[in-house]
């Protein structure tokens, strides 16, 4: 069978696209190649992801370049692809497949399409169903890793990182957080509030922490685990740590100005930042693993986070992460860490005091 060029490709290759983008960028250059009028292309799948609801990639022909639109609610009908191709000329969108959420192939036109042309690109979202099927899979998988394991967790799991044992020993700045009185929050608070609490700190936190490159390893209760892996050098990722916490507090700030409005008591949490070797993989049982990081490292910054209620400070910092910085910290002395060896070199920020500590030095920028 003589078969247009694009609808061979879609039969012979293009189940081994590596990604949406780069499929729906080669279906529009050999459409465009087999004589269709096309200004632009979008391809929009179905999402299973907390937050995002659709997923939309816009390829424009006259310069070959792929932006994407995420959509954040769940509608009949997807508008951000349809939209943003009305903006370049006529419009034909089929649905490849026969499910209610089965990918939309949407195409513009430097000019109305014929009604042959039409029926052309008909044929060619059916051609492009299996492979589009795949490809929303393979989407699909990625975005519940990302949700549950976090993207660099989710890609090491993705590239095959799948036998317990499986790791490497990497360098980060790690951040451990929780709640302060939690427990004694809890008790007081009906379950759905008290869930509605928990998700408006992790928000903020989390929210700190994935907005400066880190990326969240573990919710444990109200308490957080997140690391900021050296890329590039190791004053870097502690910097990019100690701005998340300013941004986390700014944020718990606001959230504690509208929890008093409600008449509802603030809620105080305590941060640390560590810095040092830690083995990142999997680790659990045969049948039942968890990507997550454990070490020494690891150790150490959750003892060192215990220690923000009894030195009354909310940010506490160790001398590995003040000797990779240069911003102006202030020194607590050394305090023996359970389960630690040596005492630990303890430092906060100036402006880290919550309570009850005297004495106090400034050390030089």
């Amino acid at each position: 069978m003589d078969l247009p060029t694009s609808l061979a490709w879609l039969i012979d290759e293009a189940g081994a696209s590596p990604d949406p983008e780069r499929f729906l960028a080669e279906l529009g250059r050999r459409l465009a190649k087999d004589g269709l009028p096309l200004a632009g292309g979008a391809l929009t799948l179905a999402a299973p992801h907390p937050i995002i609801a659709r997923r939309t990639w816009l390829w424009r022909a006259e310069t070959g370049a792929v932006i994407e639109a995420l959509s954040f609610v769940v509608t009949t009908d997807d508008r951000a692809g349809h939209e943003w191709l009305t903006g370049l000329g006529p419009v034909q969108e089929n649905t490849a497949g026969s499910m209610l959420d089965s990918p939309v192939l949407g195409w513009a036109g430097t000019r109305p399409f014929t009604p042959a042309e039409v029926g052309n690109l008909d044929l060619v979202a059916r051609f492009a169903a299996p492979s589009l099927a795949a490809l929303s899979a393979r989407a699909g998988l990625s975005a519940l890793l990302e949700a549950y394991l976090g993207r660099r967790s989710a890609a090491r799991v993705q590239a095959g990182a799948l036998s317990r044992g499986t790791g490497e020993t990497i360098r980060a700045a790690l951040l451990c957080a929780d709640l302060r009185d939690f427990t004694a929050l809890s008790e007081a608070t009906e379950p759905a509030v008290m869930i509605a609490t928990l998700d408006a700190w992790f928000d903020r936190i989390a929210g700190a922490v994935h907005a400066f490159g880190g990326e969240v390893l573990k919710f444990m209760g109200d308490g957080v685990l997140a690391i900021f892996p050296v890329t590039s050098t190791p004053d870097i990722a502690c910097e990019a740590a100690l701005r998340a916490i300013a941004s986390a507090r700014a944020g718990m700030d606001h959230l504690d100005t509208v929890r008093q409005g409600q008449g509802l008591p603030p809620l105080p949490f305590g941060v640390a930042v560590h810095f040092g070797e830690i083995l990142w993989g999997n680790i659990g049982a045969a049948d039942r693993l968890d990507f997550t990081a454990i070490g020494p490292a690891v150790n150490l910054v959750s003892r060192l986070e215990g220690l923000c209620k009894p030195l009354g400070h909310t940010v506490l910092l160790s001398g590995a992460v003040a000797a990779e910085t240069s911003a102006a910290l202030i020194s607590l002395g050394s305090h023996p860490l359970r389960g630690i060896r040596e005492p630990c070199a303890v430092f906060t920020l100036p402006d880290g005091k919550t309570a009850g500590v005297d004495e106090e030095r400034q050390l030089d920028g």
